[in-house]
């Protein structure tokens, strides 16, 4: 794993990018050499903006890849699936080229067959690469070695999450038991400590040593901890592993002294300047874009209400460091869903939910007034979703370390959103907590842009949506 600006990326991911630019820079060049060479005057370049033309095809392409969830941990568990995904993004990628080529004739230079042979010649290079990757990558000795220090309830958890997801960086190569008041990891996957840690680490071959004891306050070994550490061993705590890991913060296993000491929390006044021009920006250009969804919104609500409801709907949520605010969305529910005044969850299928509010929910239409939260700064474009202050009060007493996730401020779409589903239930929220924590503490440009560019398959896909 590697970590650039606060965002963990595996090592492998970060070479399949590379690679995967370089075939679409490739694909560019490849047809200018059959242009060339068979007499295809249609895909025929002007080698001065033939480097343009490259690029650009390669930062699309990339980009839309990216956008369609093609880099995330199990994108390659069903062949089916991550071929049409790959479709999907190969689709989005050439329509934006399309238009970047027709609304910039000079910048860049191109054939009428260009596009399509790029496109063809990229497809099965990128299939041929991300086969070669999947066979490189499930292979197990090719993937780190971890040893884990504990052999209880700890211990287990590292255990339970490589039995739900095996296609996890890591393979763990066996577990040395430390007094442990219950022994939860079978004999045959412990490691006797007959000889220092620093010796069995050698001996197994391992990349990183994780603590994983039930019990901190008794005795650590220290010193063989310390040997290790000097011998160019990665030594990480249980909370440390699963962040790199899991990109989550187990709210199970959280700590004070840990907050207080780990990386991140903190954004210089540099970096929220920047979110912020960042934010009004990206703001103006998507009010732009989907301004004609807006007003075929507007004009199906009046139509399904005959007039008589409201169009839009405003509501007071929590925002940073728990202040309030009116947000504002396109109305999905009954003007009646709460005519009792008592705040629900919506589940699934809630038959408060009208039958347009059911499509633009699914499509996250109902979202889009939120660009004038963003623009009056009572949000970000990424950040935790913000909840209703009914809820916060509640939460923050029955979940640790709930308010926490304040000290972000709300946004339109979020970390969590990606990678959990819809909330319904407290302990939803929680597994959910655990996500926008894992934001607040790494939050920063790389991790925005990531989360904005993966939001698209989250709305092509309709995924989490109540």
């Amino acid at each position: 794993m590697v970590r650039i600006l606060g965002y963990y990326i595996a090592k492998g991911f970060l070479i399949l990018g590379f690679v995967e630019v370089l075939i679409f820079v490739t694909s560019v060049y490849i047809s200018r050499y059959l242009g060339d060479h068979f007499g295809m005057p249609e895909v025929l370049l002007n080698d001065s903006l033939l480097l343009n033309t490259a690029f650009a095809f390669a930062v699309i392409m990339f980009v839309s890849v990216i956008s369609l969830g093609l880099y995330q941990r199990g994108a390659l568990a069903s062949a089916s699936g991550f071929i049409v995904r790959l479709g999907i993004s190969f689709a989005i990628g050439g329509t934006a080229m399309a238009v970047l080529l027709f609304v910039f004739p000079n910048a860049f230079t191109s054939g009428r067959g260009l596009l399509a042979l790029c496109l063809l010649i990229s497809f099965p290079g990128v299939l041929t690469a991300r086969a070669l990757f999947v066979r490189f990558t499930s292979d197990d000795t090719r993937k780190r070695r971890v040893l884990v220090l504990g052999a209880g309830v700890n211990a287990d958890r590292i255990e339970e999450v490589f039995a739900k997801d095996p296609s996890l960086g890591f393979v763990v190569v066996g577990y040395i038991p430390l007094q442990d008041k219950v022994t939860l990891i079978d004999e045959h996957r412990q490691i006797v400590k007959d000889q220092s840690l620093l010796e069995i680490a050698q001996r197994t071959d391992v990349d990183e040593i994780v603590i994983a004891v039930d019990d901190r306050r008794r005795r650590l070994p220290v010193d063989d901890l310390l040997q290790c550490k000097m011998s160019n061993f990665e030594v990480l705590d249980l909370l440390t592993f699963f962040e790199k890991e899991l990109s989550i913060i187990k709210i199970d296993l959280l700590y004070p002294s840990w907050i207080l000491n780990a990386r991140g929390y903190n954004r210089s006044a540099v970096s929220r300047y920047v979110k912020r021009v960042f934010d009004i920006l990206m703001s103006l250009i998507l009010l732009v874009l989907c301004s004609p969804f807006m007003v075929m919104v507007s004009i199906a609500s009046l139509i399904e209400s005959r007039g008589k409801d409201p169009i839009l709907y405003s509501q007071i949520r929590t925002g940073l460091y728990g202040a309030p605010f009116r947000v504002l969305k396109f109305r999905s529910m009954r003007t009646d869903a709460e005519a009792d005044g008592v705040a629900r969850w919506a589940t699934k299928n809630d038959n408060r939910i009208t039958p347009l509010g059911v499509l633009i929910r699914k499509t996250r239409l109902d979202e889009l007034p939120q660009f004038f939260n963003v623009l009056r700064g009572d949000m970000s474009l990424v950040g935790p979703r913000p909840e209703r202050p009914s809820f916060v009060e509640e939460l923050e007493k029955d979940i640790p370390y709930y308010a926490e996730r304040h000290w972000a401020k709300p946004g339109l779409t979020g970390w969590a959103q990606l990678l959990y589903p819809y909330a319904a239930t407290k302990e939803d929220t929680k597994r959910k907590l655990e996500y926008d924590l894992y934001y607040v503490k790494n939050s920063g440009t790389v991790l925005d842009l990531m989360v904005i560019m993966q939001t698209i398959e989250v709305v092509l896909l309709g995924k989490g949506a109540h």
